[in-house]
C-alpha cells in the first residue's frame, strides 16, 4: 500500500471511531431502543454534569504523560462512568464499548460528548479490539477502558490496558469520580447516578508504565497493580465523600 493509500485509510478509521455505526442490522424495535436510549443518556447526563462543581486531586499525574508527548490509557470502574464521561468529554479519547445493543447505545451518547467507540470486550472481539486501539494511538489518540465492564465482576481488573500498555508504550493512567450526593441503583455495578447539584472529585493516579518485552507474568503483575490502584482510589473517593457529607 502506498503512503497516500494508508494516510486515506488511516483517516477512514478515524472517521468510523468518531462516527455513528450504522443500524441496519439491528431490526426496527431494537434501532428505537438504542436511539432513544442514546439521546436519554446524553440529555440526562449533560444536565447532571452541568449542575455539578469539581475538583481534582492528582491534575500532576496527568500532566506527567501528557507534557512528555504521552498519551494516557485510562482506566476506571463501570459503577462511575456517568459523571465521569460528562467530565472527560471533548477530549477524543477513544472507548472499548460492548459488542451488543446496550453497547451499542453507549457508544452513541458517548461519541455525542466527543468520544471515540471500538467495538470490543473481555469476552467477545477483545484481542482484536486492543490491536484496533493500538492503531488508534499511533495515530495520537488518547484511549480508556471501563476495566471491569461490560458485565463485572465488580471491581474486578481486567487485562485489556496491560496488553495495550505493553503493544503501545503508553502508560495507564487510573482515574476516579467520587460524588457527594448519589443514587445507587440494584445491579450488578451498584451504578452511581449523581444527584443534581452534587459536589464532585476526580481522582488522578500516577502512571503505570508497561514495558515492550512484557511477558505472560509481568502483564499479570501490571493488572494487579492496577486493581491495588483502582482499589486505593475507591478508598480515597469514598473518605473524601464520607468528610463532605458531614458538613
Amino acid at each position: 500500500m502506498s503512503s497516500n493509500a494508508a494516510t486515506v485509510q488511516s483517516a477512514t478509521n478515524l472517521d468510523r471511531v468518531y462516527s455513528f455505526a450504522d443500524l441496519s442490522n439491528y431490526s426496527f424495535k431494537d434501532r428505537l431502543i438504542i436511539r432513544a436510549a442514546d439521546l436519554a443518556f446524553y440529555f440526562l447526563i449533560r444536565f447532571l454534569g452541568a449542575t455539578a462543581k469539581f475538583e481534582v486531586e492528582g491534575w500532576e499525574n496527568h500532566d506527567a504523560v501528557t507534557e512528555n508527548a504521552g498519551l494516557p490509557i485510562y482506566v476506571f470502574w463501570h459503577e462511575r462512568i456517568m459523571m465521569t464521561t460528562y467530565w472527560w468529554r471533548n477530549r477524543k479519547i477513544v472507548v472499548l464499548t460492548s459488542q451488543s445493543r446496550d453497547g451499542e447505545y453507549i457508544a452513541r451518547f458517548i461519541q455525542r460528548f466527543g468520544y471515540g467507540a471500538v467495538r470490543g470486550s473481555s469476552s467477545r472481539g477483545g484481542v482484536g479490539a486492543v490491536l484496533k486501539m493500538a492503531k488508534l494511538m499511533r495515530a495520537g489518540c488518547t484511549t480508556c477502558f471501563v476495566v471491569d465492564g461490560p458485565r463485572g465482576p465488580r471491581h474486578e481488573a481486567k487485562m485489556g490496558p496491560a496488553l495495550l500498555a505493553k503493544r503501545s508504550g503508553h502508560p495507564i493512567l487510573p482515574v476516579t469520580m467520587a460524588l457527594k450526593k448519589h443514587w445507587t441503583l440494584p445491579s450488578w455495578d451498584h451504578f452511581q447516578v449523581p444527584k443534581p447539584f452534587t459536589r464532585a472529585k476526580v481522582f488522578v493516579a500516577a502512571p503505570i508504565y508497561v514495558a515492550p518485552e512484557a511477558d505472560d507474568e509481568e502483564l499479570e503483575r501490571k493488572r494487579c497493580e492496577v486493581q491495588r490502584v483502582l482499589d486505593d482510589l475507591t478508598k480515597r473517593a469514598e473518605q473524601w465523600r464520607a468528610s463532605v457529607s458531614s458538613t
